[in-house]
């Protein structure tokens, strides 16, 4: 990514859930980066709502599912933290009726999901290379999301540094503003202290509604990848905590 393309500092931010590690680009991920940002890529704007009619383009890309739905319809999912693009990927070739806007700071992470965008041809995902939450209340319109998606984020597990942790109260109020009525939110953690973090501040919000029976943790639904990520901890013995939460 070059500064012409996207201009501007990752975040403004003070507290951050995240630490810029970029690492080395592989020369494909370069690659990428030079020749498929500016085609899949959003750049980031503080003073401007994306209009997801005009940033995706799905006509012939895929069926559509019913008899009332147009492209321009199509529902929205949005995931926080993609790392390498596994899921992103994937979902969006399992749904290509829907649209799918990935966001992610690290730039390997970035080269590697256009890698895989243009390896599968596909035409309904777009990539922020930016802070999520800056994402969320600048850019994305109020009651729009079809599904937000927080995969194995990063668990800060040292009590000094819980006020990184993503999953705040803050950050489930703007998640709430943006999903549409019906919409879910959808959390995974292969930490079972976060998974406890997340359940109690989750269950406060009165604006979301815990999907689970127990109201706690659910099953795995099949719209999520199984990624390498997961793969690892679950070979280390780590237990999979999944979350939904709708909006009613």
């Amino acid at each position: 990514m070059t500064e012409q393309q996207f201009p501007g500092r990752l975040t403004s931010r003070s507290i951050r859930s995240f630490v810029i590690r970029n690492g080395r680009l592989t020369k494909a991920q370069a690659a990428a980066m030079q020749n498929l940002l500016p085609e899949f890529g959003v750049q980031y704007k503080d003073d401007q709502l994306l209009d997801f009619t005009t940033l995706f383009d799905l006509t012939g890309a895929a069926p559509i599912t019913t008899a009332e739905q147009t492209p321009d319809d199509a529902p929205v999912w949005l995931e926080i933290g993609f790392g390498n693009g596994d899921a992103l990927v994937d979902m969006a070739k399992r749904y290509p009726e829907n649209r799918f806007i990935g966001i992610e700071v690290h730039e390997p992470g970035v080269g590697q999901a256009l890698m895989g965008i243009e390896s599968e041809s596909l035409s309904n995902v777009r990539i922020v290379q930016h802070d999520a939450i800056e994402v969320l209340q600048n850019m994305i319109p109020d009651a729009s999301l079809n599904r937000v998606l927080l995969f194995f984020p990063d668990p800060w597990r040292k009590k000094r540094h819980f006020k990184r942790r993503i999953v705040q109260t803050e950050f489930i109020e703007l998640v709430a503003d943006k999903l549409e009525s019906g919409g879910v939110l959808h959390c995974a953690t292969d930490w079972h202290d976060y998974a406890l973090w997340m359940v109690e501040k989750l269950n406060s919000c009165k604006r979301l509604v815990n999907q689970s029976n127990s109201g706690d943790y659910s099953e795995r639904p099949a719209w999520r990848t199984n990624t390498r990520f997961e793969q690892r901890g679950e070979r280390l013995g780590h237990d999979v905590f999944d979350l939904l939460y709708r909006k009613p």
